[in-house]
């Protein structure tokens, strides 16, 4: 199962790490969202948690890398999070995992199809 992750603040991060580090999903990110993460991880934690966290994505193997050449625009209420929506278009993500308002706009959005999911709704699917 490909999953693009954005971070979430109601959220069990050692909870996700964990299935993370459990090879249960592959990852998807871009510099772009790696750098996102580091600075959300130091806003929350440390700057040595997230220096962790971010050696423990690169060096995984259910990590996919993508480089983005094309931007879709599809948010646009907040345009740093299209990133994420980018990179789940490039990697064909099964799904984008957040709880950002701003996604539900791709609900609507025929091409290209992103299955915007929510936590609950990711737990479902990982533990079915």
């Amino acid at each position: 199962m490909f999953c693009l992750f954005l971070f979430l603040k109601n959220l069990n991060f050692v909870g996700f790490l964990m299935i993370f580090i459990n090879k249960k999903f592959i990852l998807c990110v871009s510099t772009d969202i790696l750098l996102e993460y580091e600075e959300i991880i130091n806003q929350h934690m440390t700057k040595q948690i997230a220096e962790v966290v971010l050696q423990i994505i690169q060096n995984a193997v259910n990590v996919e890398f993508v480089t983005r050449y094309y931007k879709w625009e599809l948010i646009k209420n907040d345009p740093d999070d299209n990133k994420f929506v980018d990179c789940a278009i490039i990697a064909n993500a099964n799904y984008l995992l957040t709880h950002d308002k701003h996604f539900n706009v791709l609900k609507n959005i025929d091409f290209p199809k992103i299955n915007v999911i929510n936590i609950d709704e990711f737990r479902k699917i990982i533990h079915h």
